[in-house]
């Protein structure tokens, strides 16, 4: 009998891919104005710029362990009582700096100053667009009080919660809220799981996994001996880890669910 279900965050109930997208569009649109440069191909070049500093800093295992992307350290701040977070905290200003200004430099524009501003206007622009999925809240609404509810997130305590501030109205429907920077392992480690079963004081085989990250959420889920529900929105490609089951869209759980339980009633 399923009692609990365990939700990712970023990409399976906030979209966090269209905010961050967003974020980009209106930077690199300022930019447009300023300067003769195409915005898509800034937006390219800074990706491409941040994700080759990202990974050439010392803290980098560690952001791969926790599961930290190169996008979020364009925007986190990283207040977080811990060693590596605060490396981070030290490394983001100059880091954010300078991938607008690898970035510009792409297109031929030298401007220092400019690039500061860039790089402070991308924070400001993600943290307005918090985009919640169509059929987030009307499928909570339907579990809430049915089911045991439980966040589990990979990332920065400090930067999930932010997120989950400008997006407050859908802390109320989970029971526990997990962070992996809080407590220092990230899916797919099958600790952060078993941590989050006892919080709920259940067994593993009481609970489904829902999440869009095939190496991350459904992975982890797979080594807890946990059974996982890959919400995949956008046909993203198969790869050698298998989900249990797989959705396009959230209300499609009730299905999976009513066969579960099912199952266990017969």
């Amino acid at each position: 009998m399923i009692k609990a279900i365990f939700f990712d965050l970023d990409d399976t109930l906030l979209w966090d891919q269209r905010s961050v997208k967003e974020a980009f569009t209106a930077t690199c649109q300022v930019a447009a104005d300023n300067y003769q440069v195409d915005p898509e191909q800034l937006e390219e070049s800074v990706r491409e710029e941040a994700r080759k500093l990202y990974s050439s800093y010392e803290t980098y295992p560690f952001t791969q362990m926790i599961g930290i992307n190169p996008f979020e350290g364009l925007w986190g701040n990283f207040l977080d009582d811990h060693e590596q977070f605060r490396k981070m905290k030290d490394i983001v200003p100059t880091y954010r700096k300078e991938s607008w200004k690898r970035g510009l430099e792409q297109h031929g524009i030298n401007d220092d100053e400019f690039a500061a501003l860039l790089a402070e206007r991308f924070p400001e622009e993600r943290r307005r667009r918090p985009f919640v999925y169509d059929d987030s809240f009307s499928v909570l609404d339907q579990l809430k009080g049915k089911y045991k509810l439980l966040l589990l997130t990979n990332g920065s305590p400090d930067l999930q919660q932010t997120k989950l501030t400008i997006t407050s109205e859908l802390v109320p429907y989970f029971d526990q809220i997990v962070i992996s920077g809080a407590f220092g392992r990230g899916k797919p480690d099958p600790t952060i799981f078993e941590h989050a079963l006892s919080l709920l004081d259940l067994q593993k085989d009481e609970v489904l996994m829902v999440g869009d990250n095939l190496m991350t959420d459904i992975l982890g889920a797979s080594r807890a001996g946990i059974k996982s529900v890959w919400i995949n929105r956008t046909n993203k490609e198969h790869n050698e880890v298998v989900p249990d089951y797989e959705i396009k869209q959230l209300d499609e759980l009730f299905t999976i669910l009513a066969s579960l339980n099912e199952s266990k009633t017969e």
